[in-house]
C-alpha cells in the first residue's frame, strides 16, 4: 500500500494548497491522536516549529486536532527539529511533532513526527494514520478533551542537552565564530550554545520575520557566511538550515566544508581516540574521496539511498553509530537519536580543539572528487535498466574508472529525467564519460 500524504520526511507542501491547509492539519492531528490512543489511554504530544509565519496557523490546527481526540499537548514554540526529538524523549511524551519545511522557502511548510524515543516513525505507522484519516472523526467528550500548555523553559533544556554532548572540560574560549541560523528555528539557541562554551560569536541569520527563513543565508546559501567569516576575521563559520538539522562549516580562509567532509572529521576523531568504528553510512551521493580515505583506515563504508531517514535505517540495521550525507545531515547515534546541526558542529569543533588542528589540517590528503551530473530527458515510460546500449556503456565506463571513480544512474522521482553522474579525480574525464552515456539514451537531445 502506497502512502498518499507522507513523503520521505513527513508531509510537506505549499501553505494554502492541499494538504498544508488548516482543515486537513486539524484532521491529521485528530487521526494521529486516535492511532496513539490504541496504545496509550491519555497520550502526551509535543509540538515545535520553525519561524515561518504559517507556523502559528498550523500550530493552532494541530493543537485543536489533538485536543479533540483527547490528547494533551505541550507547545514548545520555535525550536530546532532535533530539539523536539530530544524533548519528546526527555518529557516521556508519546510523540513529537515539528512544523517545518526545513530548507525550503517560507511559502512551504510541513509536519513531521518523532516517536517516544526521538526517532522517525516507520512506514507502517504512517500508513495507519492515513487509514485513520479515511474514517469519521471520534470527537472526545467535554470531560475527556485534551489540554494544552507551554513548556516555557524548552530552549534552555535543549541548550543544556547540546552542551552535554561534548566533553565537560571542552572550552571554545579563544575561538571567534560566525553563527548563521538561516533566520530559522535555531536563531535563539545556536548563538547561546557557543557563547556559553566560551566562544566569541558573530550572529547572522538570527532575525526572523516569518518571511525570510533560508533567504540568502544558512546551510543552503553558505556564501553569505563565507563572506562574513572573512570580513570578521573569524576562525570558523557554522551555518544551519531552517530547522537546524543540517550543517555546513567554513574555516578562517573561507573554505567551505560540506557534510561528506565533516563526516570524515567525525570518523577520524573517533579513530584517533581508539573508539570502535566498524563502519560509516553515507548515501549514493557521498563523495568517493571520503569513502576511499575511510577504507584506507580500515573503516567500512555503506551507501544508503539519499535521505537521512535511509541513513538512519542503515545505521540501525548494522548497529553502527556514524553516518551522514553531503547536504549536512550528520548522525552520531551515541549523541542524539536524529541528525542535529548544533550537535554535529560541536563534535567538529571539539575535534579541532582537542587535536589542536584546523579543519584543513585534519582533512589534509582528502580532496573531494569532482562530480559531473547530467540530467537527460527521456521518453515517457523509458526503462533505463532494460536499455541495452546504455547498460553496456555504463559497464564500459565503470571498467575504465576501476576503483578510482564511479558511475551513478538514477531516475528522477518527479520528472521524466535520468540523472547520470560520474565521479573521478579528473573533472574533464568525468564530463566526457558522462556525455558518452547520455548519447546512448533515446531523445537525449
Amino acid at each position: 500500500m502506497s502512502r498518499q500524504y507522507f513523503g520521505t520526511d513527513g508531509i510537506r507542501g505549499t501553505v494554502g494548497q492541499a494538504p498544508i491547509t488548516p482543515d486537513f492539519v486539524l484532521m491529521l492531528a485528530h487521526a494521529v491522536g486516535q492511532v496513539l490512543k490504541q496504545d496509550h489511554p491519555r497520550p502526551k504530544v509535543l509540538i515545535g516549529k520553525d519561524t515561518r509565519i504559517s507556523g502559528y496557523m498550523l500550530e493552532s490546527a494541530l493543537e485543536s486536532g489533538f485536543n479533540s481526540a483527547g490528547v494533551d499537548v505541550l507547545l514548545l514554540g520555535p525550536l530546532p527539529t532535533p530539539a523536539v526529538a530530544y524533548l519528546t524523549r526527555a518529557q516521556r511524551a508519546q510523540l513529537g511533532v515539528v512544523i517545518s519545511a526545513s530548507h525550503n522557502p517560507y511559502p512551504d511548510n510541513g509536519i513531521k513526527f518523532f516517536n517516544q524515543h526521538g526517532s522517525k516513525l516507520p512506514d507502517a505507522w504512517e500508513l495507519a494514520v492515513e487509514a485513520r484519516l479515511q474514517q469519521p472523526p471520534v470527537w472526545a467528550s467535554s470531560q475527556a478533551l485534551g489540554k494544552a500548555r507551554r513548556l516555557d523553559d524548552a530552549p534552555g533544556r535543549y541548550i543544556e542537552f547540546c552542551k552535554s554532548t561534548v566533553d565537560a572540560q571542552l572550552s571554545l574560549k579563544g575561538l571567534k565564530l560566525v553563527v548563521d541560523a538561516a533566520h530559522g528555528a535555531a536563531y535563539q539557541v545556536a548563538p547561546q550554545v557557543f557563547q556559553e562554551l566560551g566562544a566569541e560569536v558573530v550572529t547572522m541569520g538570527c532575525a526572523p520575520d516569518g518571511l525570510n527563513i533560508n533567504q540568502g543565508v544558512g546551510a543552503t546559501h553558505p556564501q553569505a557566511m563565507v563572506s562574513a567569516v572573512l570580513a570578521h576575521g573569524a576562525d570558523y563559520g557554522v551555518a544551519l538550515d531552517g530547522d537546524a538539522d543540517r550543517l555546513q562549516m567554513v574555516d578562517a580562509q573561507g573554505r567551505l566544508y560540506n557534510g561528506d567532509e565533516l563526516l570524515y572529521v567525525l570518523a577520524q576523531d573517533r579513530l584517533r581516540q581508539n573508539l570502535p568504528l566498524p563502519g560509516v553510512v553515507g548515501t549514493l551521493m557521498t563523495n568517493m574521496a571520503v569513502e576511499l580515505a575511510l577504507r584506507d583506515q580500515g573503516v567500512e563504508v555503506v551507501r544508503a539511498k539519499v535521505g537521512d531517514r535511509y541513513v538512519l535505517e542503515a545505521l540501525e540495521a548494522r548497529g553502527w553509530l556514524l553516518g551522514g550525507e553531503g547536504s549536512g545531515h550528520l548522525l552520531a547515534l551515541d549523541k542524539h537519536s536524529t541528525g542535529d546541526g548544533m550537535v554535529s558542529a560541536l563534535q567538529v569543533l571539539q575535534a579541532c580543539v582537542n587535536q589542536q588542528k584546523t579543519l584543513a589540517h585534519i582533512l589534509e590528503g582528502v580532496s573531494l572528487f569532482p562530480q559531473t551530473l547530467l540530467n537527460v530527458r527521456t521518453p515517457k515510460g523509458f526503462d533505463w535498466t532494460a536499455h541495452t546500449p546504455l547498460q553496456h556503456e555504463i559497464e564500459r565506463v565503470q571498467s575504465e574508472l576501476g576503483t578510482q571513480g564511479r558511475v551513478l544512474v538514477r531516475p528522477s522521482g518527479t520528472e521524466p529525467l535520468l540523472r547520470i553522474m560520474v565521479e573521478s579525480s579528473d573533472a574533464q574525464r568525468s564530463l566526457a564519460l558522462a556525455q558518452r552515456m547520455v548519447q546512448t539514451v533515446p531523445n537525449a537531445a
